[in-house]
């Protein structure tokens, strides 16, 4: 799943949850929140634009996506190229 400028998360929830949906660095440190907050069941998707919280583009590498719900954590790894 490399991308230069943008990139698409999709996830699936089989209830209505809270979630939270961070990008991290390779060090673990929070580089981006893309979603914090209720859902409704079903399929999402979220789009990551490479910027961090300032606005500044995320330098390329290594970023790891994490879901977090009431009951689970997944993490999957994206790629940043220039």
């Amino acid at each position: 799943n490399p991308f230069e400028h943008e990139t698409s998360i999709r996830f699936e929830t089989a209830r209505a949850t809270q979630v939270r949906l961070t990008i991290h660095d390779v060090a673990g440190r929070l580089v981006r929140t893309l979603l914090a907050g209720g859902i409704p069941a079903g399929t999402h998707a979220a789009t990551w634009d490479g910027r961090i919280e300032s606005g500044h583009r995320a330098a390329p590498g290594v970023y790891f996506a994490r879901l977090e719900d009431g009951e689970r954590r997944q993490t999957v790894r994206v790629s940043r190229i220039r």
